[in-house]
């Protein structure tokens, strides 16, 4: 992310979430492994079955256990960046993890209750908010939204007429780093952000 001064900067963050264990997991025995220590953003790895070797202990920038709220996430570790994109930097929020791990939630949640709201829903929440506040009636924003998956290193526009067509990565030395041919649709409220997301949803790949 580039600082709001004269001096350009980059910040990448690691943040880490754990998710509770399932019913399935629960049933078959299975138990956590990993401690969760908010506080000093420390995940300790215990190996199951092996009290005598020493538990292994890694450091990012946050971490979230098993009873983590979605409006805490969201307000600690994504508003920063939605702000920053407001005032016209660049920014990124991905998450990574294998299938089942607990992205969708993280990304996605339930639209209802409110609590249960992902990354992307309250992103859209707070831009629309923040342009509201805005007092300055000289001062306009314009919102484009897409929708794309990269799924074994293939490019998709979900919000295309084709969805299954494969796009290309471009560079230029303007706009630097595109997906030629992506599709952009100019959103001007939560609601056109979410039909948009709905129906992309639908064309993504299961297990993307």
């Amino acid at each position: 992310m580039a600082s709001k001064g004269g001096r350009s900067s980059e910040s990448v963050k690691v943040i880490v979430r754990c998710r509770p264990l399932n019913s399935t997991e629960e049933a078959n025995g299975n138990y956590r492994i990993v401690e969760m220590d908010g506080k000093s953003g420390s995940v300790t790895l215990n190996r199951p079955g092996s009290a005598a070797e020493e538990p292994k202990v890694f450091s990012f920038d946050r971490v979230y256990d098993w009873d983590s709220e979605q409006a805490v996430l969201f307000a600690e570790s994504a508003a920063g960046i939605v702000d920053s994109v407001l005032q016209g930097f660049n920014g990124t929020i991905f998450a990574y993890g294998q299938t089942g791990t607990g992205k969708s939630h993280t990304m996605e949640g339930k639209e209802s209750p409110e609590e249960l709201r992902g990354v992307i829903p309250r992103a859209f929440h707070h831009i629309f908010d923040a342009i509201t506040a805005v007092a300055n009636p000289n001062k306009e924003f314009l919102v484009r939204a897409s929708y794309l998956e990269i799924y074994n290193e293939d490019v998709r526009d979900l919000l295309a007429k084709n969805a299954n067509q494969k796009l290309e990565l471009k560079e230029n030395q303007d706009s630097g780093v595109y997906v030629k041919d992506l599709t952009s649709y100019v959103v001007k409220s939560v609601r056109e952000c979410d039909k948009l997301r709905e129906f992309g949803h639908k064309n993504r790949r299961t297990g993307a």
